[in-house]
């Protein structure tokens, strides 16, 4: 055999790697990309679950405290444009959102606390406790999708697939942050 020939099959070899190295890369890319986008849609299902309970919530809290309308009309807010941010799939919109729902049903409970006999009404104990369920998954999509986001945003920087990334689009996904002022302890009275 020629010494161009083997020169000739070392290079196609070479260029074949490459090629399967590409492709492998961006299809491992596009494996994580949908993993992101997973778990961005656990939470914005366990955001619009809790979006749904909130009625229920607000109109058994209506019954003992009618006169408390700025606080129920602050949640409808809310509740609106959390769902209108999660129709339009930005994960910085939701977040601030969520933010603002937060902080409307902050304010609810802080009416509740003044009302100790509805406090002992079964349908609001069993509202509040699907609501607290609903708490608790959301902190577990929003662990599981800012742990995939990581995984993305690392790959997709890395040499050399950082090279296959930029060339394929990928761009880096946001975390899930907390809201604004979540570092305070809330204060809760019984």
């Amino acid at each position: 055999m020629k010494k161009s020939n083997v020169v000739l099959i070392v290079i196609i070899a070479i260029v074949v790697i490459v090629a399967l190295w590409c492709v492998a890369t961006r299809n491992s890319l596009v494996s994580m990309e949908e993993e992101v986008n997973l778990k961005a849609s656990q939470i914005e299902t366990q955001l619009q679950r809790r979006s749904d309970l909130i009625p229920n919530f607000v109109a058994t809290v209506k019954g003992y405290a009618a006169h408390e309308e700025e606080v129920y009309t602050a949640i409808a807010d809310a509740r609106s444009k959390l769902s209108g941010a999660i129709e339009d799939d930005d994960m910085g919109a939701i977040n601030e959102a969520n933010s603002e729902l937060d902080s409307a049903l902050g304010r609810l409970l802080m009416v509740v606390e003044n009302y100790p006999e509805l406090k002992a009404n079964e349908n609001f104990i069993a509202l509040q406790d699907e609501l607290a369920g609903t708490e608790n998954r959301i902190n577990k999509a929003r662990q599981d999708y800012n742990e995939v986001v990581a995984s993305y945003n690392k790959a997709i920087k890395k040499f050399p697939q950082n090279i296959i990334a930029n060339m394929s689009g990928f761009e880096a996904a946001d975390y899930f942050e907390a809201s604004e002022g979540a570092e305070k302890v809330p204060t809760v009275e019984f």
